[in-house]
């Protein structure tokens, strides 16, 4: 009777402990939350959400792309890549874009990236390419890409950075300025004006990775993270 007394008490005090899942490295995961009202709204615009988010049962609809003033309101939902496929570019050249994150870390409970796509071919098949740079509101960064299978150009969960702009809490504002550039045989990303990462061509044009850096160039957003972007352009030198 006795032991039946303890197990039943050992039981209890573990129902009581809250599950938590974890990744890769010890970061808490959360699942993707679908959007209320989602899809891409904005003419000429697709996208693509990652291949695991599809296994969870997600679709493009469980994001949200849509118009916001002369810019773009995009809150995820699943992991997904956006693009309009008239924004093609090659050679030497540059993407900009403003990113504001209005309430850090409103929809998830630990810090998650967006940012620019570049070199993007085969868009939407199994066979897609290209490359991203990302940043967070806690003051790091990633360079990531597919090709088709994910890559990993500063490992796992990025690095941080001084040029990244840190949020000063939960629920503040924070802006990130992102570029990405192809010069010459390199390939560099910029945030808030400062070079952040520079890769030659020849890391990344190779089997497994990018087919090339002329391509479309996009957004890239992590699930669950709502973010506004303006001034997105592309120069020539």
């Amino acid at each position: 009777m006795r032991r039946a007394s303890v197990i039943a008490l050992a039981l209890f005090a573990l129902a009581l402990v809250p599950a938590v899942n974890f990744s890769q490295g010890g970061a808490q995961t959360e699942t993707s939350r679908g959007v209320a009202g989602g899809g891409v709204s904005v003419p000429g615009w697709t996208g693509i959400i990652d291949a695991k988010e599809k296994t969870a049962g997600m679709t493009l609809e469980s994001a949200k792309f849509a118009k916001e003033g002369d810019g773009f309101m995009i809150t995820t939902g699943p992991a997904v890549t956006y693009w309009n496929p008239a924004n093609k570019v090659s050679g030497d050249y540059t993407v900009k874009a403003t990113f504001k994150e209005p309430k850090y870390m409103n929809l998830n409970s630990h810090p998650h990236p967006y940012g620019l796509m570049i070199a993007g071919n085969d868009l939407g098949t199994d066979q897609q390419s290209y490359l991203y740079c990302a940043a967070y509101g806690n003051g790091n960064f990633i360079v990531r890409g597919f090709g088709p299978a994910p890559f990993q150009m500063n490992g796992g969960r990025g690095a941080p950075s001084p040029a990244v702009n840190k949020a000063a809490a939960a629920g503040e504002p924070v802006t990130q300025e992102i570029a990405l550039s192809v010069k010459g045989d390199k390939v560099e990303c910029s945030i808030n004006n400062q070079v952040v990462a520079s890769y030659n061509k020849t890391e990344l044009v190779v089997p497994g990775k990018l087919k090339s850096t002329d391509g479309v160039y996009g957004l890239r957003f992590a699930h669950n993270t709502e973010a506004i972007v303006t001034g997105l352009k592309v120069t020539k030198p």
